[in-house]
Parts: structure tokens; sequence; C-alpha cells
């Protein structure tokens, strides 16, 4: 099928006679509530649910092998190649099942904060709280700002199963990038954030070209200007620690950093919410209102208040909110250049410390190792803590060769100077299940210091095991809880976990060819 048949097909949904298109907020919510799709909580947020995955699915997910991105692609178990006849069939189905529904709904907005670089879009949903989510999460803009550029699509169907032995997929559910159609398909799955990341794997493959680099991070900025990046994975803390009273937000998970500076991807947050509270995360808290959509959170069916501390459906439990809804938020979401960049991991081996200065060697190291442990629900089938290494802190993400990235990162740190910190917000006295979780109170007054510049004169002791340049003292912070070994029962019990971390770092970045010999012997541990 060519691109012109497909485009008539495209053309004819989005003026069909069910197409619902630009909805305000409160006509979404009143659909939702109409077709019972979610419902209504106390603070007027919307929880929905989405049944049998709670998370992404990432061995669902494919780029179709184009003939103009053969070549750049990175091809293997993260992005999975399908060929155009398998994702032009699907298409069809797709738009086929989207013609015959009563009512579809669609949004039209950007990725991309700075109008030098956004990517127009065009989000097609079959639920009504799908587009509520994307209105939340992607950048509105009227009709007359709207780029002339083809848009990206996003064509979502969650009720449309594939058939893997007729549609080439892997399952029931698939999520289809095609850069040359500039089209996106999910089907087979409920959860919304396949929207997010779907886009967000998009600019990681754009943005470069035009020298700018994508990152899987926050990023806030001080009164005076002062930049903050926080990378790390699901569950480490992008959201929480970005959310700071005492700065402004420019966003929760995805930037670009180019010539100028940072920009937001996105115009929303998409907050984990597992044990939320008022007095822990305020902002996030009473950002919770009217117009925000909840996953999977339990709510009272009488009172309607959510219980954020009930795992029922998942502890993968979401809320998605406009950026409007933060307090303390820089508009438009642009700042200059980082001043401190701050690596997140949740250490589920309980050895890594709590906070490191990093060379610019470990820096490149931890970024390309992207340690942590990925959290029960995040991905489907992973019920407890797992330990893992996501390159770059945003391996699903990334379609383009890691070290492409990597070396971006590495010419910009030099290039302004910027401090990094390794944060560890993961487990503390023992490894999970017999130590406990790094208290946030520690976390934001370590990560604080580090911002505030208290640690640049501050000595520091080197980890035997890991070669980290640990400071000797963080205000707000007990001393004995910054060197791990000390809140350890057993030195004994701290060693060997410690070392079997230390050879996991090593047997993974075996895996990269075409990094600088001096990153692998100067930033990684220094165990034999």
């Amino acid at each position: 099928m060519n691109m012109t048949a497909m485009t008539t097909e495209l053309t004819q949904l989005i003026n069909g006679e069910n197409v619902r298109h630009n909805l305000s907020v409160a006509q979404l919510v009143e659909e939702v509530l109409e077709r019972k799709e979610g419902i209504l909580t106390s603070t007027g947020a919307i929880r929905a649910t989405t049944g049998a995955y709670t998370g992404r699915s990432p061995q669902d997910k494919f780029i179709v092998r184009e003939r103009s991105v053969e070549n750049k692609i990175d091809w293997g178990s993260v992005n999975q190649p399908i060929s155009e006849e398998a994702f032009n069939k699907l298409y069809l189905k797709v738009i086929s099942y989207l013609k015959e529904r009563d009512d579809i709904y669609i949004f039209d907005g950007f990725a991309g904060a700075d109008p030098r670089y956004q990517l127009p879009l065009q989000v097609i949903n079959e639920y009504a709280w799908h587009n509520l989510f994307a209105g939340q999460l992607f950048i509105n803009g009227s009709e007359d700002s709207i780029s002339n550029e083809q848009p990206f699509t996003i064509l979502s169907a969650p009720n449309f199963k594939a058939n893997p032995e007729i549609d080439g997929t892997n399952s029931e559910t698939f999520i289809i990038i095609s850069f040359e159609k500039r089209t996106i398909l999910i089907g087979g799955t409920e959860y919304a954030g396949e929207m997010k990341k779907s886009i967000f794997s998009v600019m990681n493959f754009l943005l470069p070209e035009n020298n700018i680099l994508p990152m899987h991070c926050s990023a806030n900025v001080g009164f005076e200007g002062d930049v903050a990046l926080f990378f790390g994975l699901s569950g480490t803390g992008k959201t929480t620690l970005s959310a700071d009273p005492n700065r402004r937000l420019i966003g929760d998970d995805e930037h670009g950093w180019s010539t100028s500076g940072v920009f937001n991807i996105e115009g929303g947050c998409y907050a984990k919410c597992i044990n939320l509270s008022k007095e822990k995360e305020p902002q996030i808290f009473s950002a919770i209102r009217y117009g925000a959509v909840l996953e999977n959170v339990v709510v009272d069916d009488e009172t309607r208040e959510a219980d954020y501390d009930d795992a029922f459906y998942t502890e993968n439990t979401r809320a998605a909110y406009s950026l409007d809804a933060i307090d303390k938020v820089i508009t438009p979401s642009i700042a200059g250049h980082p001043q401190t960049i701050v690596f997140l991991t949740a250490d589920a081996f309980g050895v890594l410390p709590p906070i490191s200065k990093l060379s610019k060697e470990q820096a490149m190291y931890h970024f390309l190792s992207g340690y942590t442990s990925k959290l029960a629900g995040t991905e489907r089938g992973i019920t407890a803590p797992e330990a893992t290494f996501s390159t770059c802190f945003g391996s699903p993400f990334l379609p383009l060769e890691a070290t492409r990235y990597a070396n971006m990162l590495g010419q910009k740190i030099d290039e302004h100077g910027v401090q990094v910190f390794l944060v560890n917000t993961g487990w503390t006295g023992g490894e999970y299940g017999v130590g406990n979780r790094m208290k946030l109170k520690y976390t934001r007054a370590m990560v604080q210091a580090a911002i505030e510049g208290d640690l640049d004169y501050i000595e520091t002791l080197k980890d035997e095991i890991f070669g980290l340049n640990i400071p000797i003292h963080v205000p707000g912070v007990p001393d004995d809880i910054l060197k791990p070994h000390l809140t350890w029962n057993s030195k004994e019990a701290y060693n060997v976990k410690a070392n079997e971390l230390a050879s996991k770092f090593k047997n993974n970045f075996k895996k990269f060819t075409h990094v600088s010999p001096e990153i692998e012997k100067f930033g990684g541990p220094i165990s034999k």
C-alpha cells in the first residue's frame, strides 16, 4: 500500500462522523463518565484502570524496517524490526476498527517546548480518558499554532487485538513506530504510558539529527537561573526530587539539550504515586485535581478518596497532570545550560553510597551503565526489584546506538563544566528484603547540597570497591549513612554483595565496543 492510499484512509478516519476533535477538559471528563471509562475522585481527578496491562510492554514494541532508517537504527531486542508489509496491513485493520467505533477522540498538539524543535502531534484515541491523558502530557496548541509540517500520528485502539500468526507481532499487543509514515500504532493494551513513551522514542531519533541531546531526565531551575538535571529510570525519584518547592520545575521526565540550553519535551507530568502523601510530596499531591488522570489507583467506593498506599491493581500506580497544576513551574519550559547533573539509582543490593561525586570518566561510565533496579509493576512480569542496566538511563527508548547519546553528553559536560553526582535512592543497611529504603529527607538533603555547591569543597573518601568519591559530610545527613558498609551488620556480607554488583557492572560494560578506554579504566569499579 503506498503513502497516498494510506493518507487517504487516515483523512477519511479523521473526517468521519464519529470524530470528537480537540474537546476541552470538561467535555472529555463528561465523555469519560458517560461512557463509564472511569470515575470521578474526591479531588476532581478521573480514575481509570488499565486491565491486564498496568505497565509498558517492551517485548511488543517494534520499529518498521524502512529504507530511510535501515542503517540508523540500533536493531536488536529493544528495537525489534517489523516489515513494511506487516505494518501496512495492521494499519488498515486499525483504521477500519476505529471507523466503526461510536466515537473516537482526536488531540492536536506538540512535543518540545522550544518552538525551534517542536514536533507536531495528532493523537487519535478509542478511549476518551486516553485523549484526556494526551492533553495532560503533551503540549497543547491552538489551531492557529499547529505547524504545517506533517504531524506524527498516534493511532491508539486498546480493544483491537493483533493475531501474532497473521500480523507478525509477538502477542495481541503491539506498539509500532513508522518513521517514514510518521505513525505509531498502539493496540491490545490500555496502559496510557505507551503513548507518552512512543513519542519519546521518536524524539530520541529525531533530535540528535539537529545536534540536540534527548534525555530521560527531570529538570528544574533555581531562582538565580541555575539548572539541575535528574537522570533515572521509573521509580528512582526523578519526579519527586525535581518537584522542589524551592526551585521551579522545567519538567519531570523528558528533555532536550540544545546549543541554547534545556527544554521540556512534554507539557505535563506522569508521576508514580504509590505511597504518595501530602507531607512527603506536596506538589504532586496537590496537582492531582480536576483534569488530572489517575491510573490503577484504588479509590473508596463511597468517599471517592484515593488510597495511594493500596497496590491492589499494581505498584505502578500513576498520575498524569498538566504542568499548569504545579505551583512553581517555569513557563515556557525552557532554561539555560545545567550546572549540576544527578544520576539516580535505586540499588537493590544496598551497597552503593547514597551520594558520590563523579569524575568525567565516572560520569560517562555510569551514564552508559544506567544501573538501577526495575521496581515492581513498571513492566509486565516485574513483581519484585530486579537489578538491571539500562543504557543512558533510558535504553527502551533509544533507537540509535547508545554511544552516540553518551558522546553528546560527554561533550556538553566538558563544554559547560557540569558537576555530576551519583545518588542512590535505593536500599541501605542491607539488600532488598533486609535493609531499608533510603529516607527521602536524607536524599533531599544530599541533592540540595549538591545543587547548591555545598559539596564542592567537602573532603571525600574513595570507595574501595567502586572507586567512587564519597563526601565525608553532607549537611542534614548522619555521617555513617554516607559510608554504606557501616550501615550493614556484617562487613563481610557487605563485601560479598558489593563485589557481586561490581562484577555485574564490569560484565555489562563489555557490550560497549566503541567507548574510549579511559572511561572503562577510570570510570568503573576497581575491584578484581
